[in-house]
């Protein structure tokens, strides 16, 4: 089992990184979370890993927390919680508003992040609620970058993502609207909340 990659960044997209490690390419999926603090392509980087096995294939699930790696562990351990689905709960929530709305049993927040719906979030309730009493909160405060530089990344995470280039324009703007100035993690959840929710419609 892989537990931890250090190498060289090769390719970094919103969902997904490429490690270089000693000449072998290392395709491990991220959550947003992680894809907004890494450093620049070409530079060193150490990601926790998850390695999950399956008859099919074998998937690496980088971190670069080791309390991001465990809530996605725990996330695991729900019923109908698979990989990617614990990927995307990470990615449409960060930690501080994940672990008290499961603990709550606030399914209105959990049922906004794309891909879960109410018996998902029952589920991860019912299931995890105990098991989240021991996850600590803390309060992350990230060097806000300037909102120039956020809107435009995060335009290019959704075109990297697979959306048309005036879709994400537009979902970038509404996001800005209804989060005002926020850092990339935030502008760009709010952007995939307004196009799942429009693609609901």
């Amino acid at each position: 089992m892989i537990g931890l990659l250090r190498g060289r960044l090769l390719e970094k997209r919103p969902n997904q990184v490429i490690l270089d490690v000693g000449g072998v390419g290392y395709l491990v999926s991220v959550p947003l979370s992680t894809f907004a603090a890494l450093g620049e392509i070409h530079t060193e980087v150490t990601l926790l890993i998850h390695t999950h096995v399956r008859e099919d294939a074998l998937a690496l699930y980088g971190f670069l927390s080791q309390r991001e790696k465990h809530l996605f562990e725990l996330l695991l351990g729900a019923s109908g919680v698979g990989p990617s689905l614990a990927l995307k709960i990470l990615s449409g929530m960060n930690a501080e508003e994940l672990v008290p709305a499961i603990r709550s049993g606030d399914l209105g927040r959990l049922t906004k992040i794309p891909g879960v719906g109410r018996k998902t979030a029952e589920r991860m309730v019912v299931e995890l609620k105990d098991k989240l009493e021991a996850v600590p909160i803390e309060d992350e405060k990230r060097a806000p970058a300037s909102p120039a530089g956020v809107e435009a990344d995060v335009k290019s995470a959704l075109i990297n993502l697979g959306y048309d280039e005036r879709i994400a324009e537009s979902a970038v703007k509404d996001a800005k609207r209804a989060a005002g100035p926020a850092n990339f993690e935030k502008l760009l959840r709010e952007a995939l909340g307004s196009l799942s929710a429009a693609q609901n419609r």
